[in-house]
């Protein structure tokens, strides 16, 4: 979504990001009440698409997770390639502090993580998954608080939860894959050479894409590659300009559509398949245990430091600057509200550990660390606003 700092923009925001708690919320309830069995026979329930013998049969939570979600991830390549060429990030200068922000608070929490796992072979595949942050929460959070907080810090941290996207996309590209099949990757990079001539040659409507871009998420599913990964391709061949010069083209008409459908329903749905912690079933040794506690660190402690000691870092050397009217106070609260990973982090842990056990503990750590981070970076942000209006009166 593009940046806004309308009051029509805060309120869809901040309504995004109640509508993803809301649903957290309600699977915890769910699971935890007399309709749990219901609802994971629902997940589990076997659909097919297509007819035999092109069709494709799986659970309803793998639909959600593979199908429903790259959607989610689609519309996350056309923000990318939107904010690389026309937004935030196609200002070296703007765009330097939340990319090294973001590489800090990728690297920090996983270090952290992996410290904590550093005896478990099987737990630390999940290294990873303190190291992505929500933009939808996170956004909606810090869109909450209204006129409090900069119009540039909020630009800030929309291109800081982008860019870390990004990393994620790149993480499970390289280290979140399984067999590769030959056959399947050579025809989706044929799907995907399709879609770059039809860029090259200024194909302007949107269904051509989408229709190829259908075929290549079913090659990349057969693959081995993580299929959500077929929407970022095919969103970055999308042209973001019209034929003519100075208009656009069906990159910004598809984000704009999509946004609502995503922030709204997509994401939402796969909270509430994924956010069903059954608090019945753990112990004080699984709350104790490395995994969540590694995960709940990493989002909690490890992002907050990372952003913000990176982001210090380079405001040290020169080569960035600090977002306009904001103090260091605010920046650090922003910086907390980094560690709020829910969305993509839960994404990660159902790569990194797929048996039921251990996707609890995962559920677990991403929900405490990201609690956390928004009640704390949501308190700071609120006292710092406070602080400098009582500055501004004295003055």
């Amino acid at each position: 979504m593009e940046p806004e700092t309308s009051a029509a923009g805060v309120t869809r925001e901040a309504a995004a990001g109640l509508t993803l708690l809301s649903a957290a919320v309600l699977a915890l309830i769910v699971a935890n009440s007399p309709l749990s069995e219901l609802y994971q026979h629902l997940l589990s329930t076997h659909v097919q698409i297509g007819v035999a013998p092109f069709a494709l049969t799986k659970e309803v939570i793998h639909w959600i997770n593979d199908g429903l979600m790259s959607v989610f991830f689609f519309v996350v390549g056309l923000e990318i390639k939107r904010e690389a060429i026309r937004g935030t990030l196609s200002n070296r200068r703007v765009a330097i502090l939340p990319i090294v922000g973001a590489l800090g608070g990728m690297v920090v929490p996983a270090l952290i993580y992996s410290i904590i796992n550093w005896n478990n072979d099987i737990a630390l595949r999940g290294w990873a998954i303190p190291a992505a942050t929500d933009i939808a929460f996170a956004v909606g959070v810090m869109a909450a608080l209204g006129s409090r907080v900069p119009p540039a810090l909020k630009v800030f941290l929309l291109a800081l939860a982008i860019i870390d996207d990004l990393g994620a996309i790149l993480i499970i590209a390289f280290f979140y894959t399984d067999d590769l099949s030959i056959l399947a990757l050579g025809l989706a990079a044929a799907g995907i050479t399709g879609l770059i001539l039809f860029n090259r040659a200024g194909v302007m409507r949107t269904w051509p894409y989408l229709v190829v871009g259908a075929f290549v998420w079913v090659c990349v599913l057969k693959s081995g590659v993580h299929a959500t990964l077929a929407g970022v391709a095919t969103a970055l061949a999308i042209p973001l300009s019209g034929v003519k010069k100075g208009t656009n083209g069906p990159l910004v008409r598809l984000e704009h559509a999509l946004t609502p459908w995503v922030s709204f329903l997509i994401v939402p749905i796969f909270a509430f398949a994924n956010a069903g912690l059954k608090l019945t079933d753990l112990s004080v040794n699984d709350i104790l245990s490395q995994i969540p506690i590694g995960i709940a660190l990493g989002l909690f402690v490890g992002k907050p430091l990372g952003i913000y000691a990176a982001v210090r870092t380079a405001l040290a050397t020169g080569l960035g600057h600090m977002p306009h009217g904001a103090s260091q106070m605010q920046l650090f609260g922003t910086a907390i509200l980094g560690g709020i990973g829910f969305t993509m982090s839960l994404f990660i842990g159902t790569l990194a550990f797929p048996d039921p056990d251990s996707s609890a503990e995962v559920r677990l750590g991403v929900l405490a660390g990201s609690v956390m981070s928004a009640i704390v970076g949501y308190i700071v942000l609120v006292r710092s606003a406070r602080d400098r209006e009582f500055r501004s009166r004295e003055h």
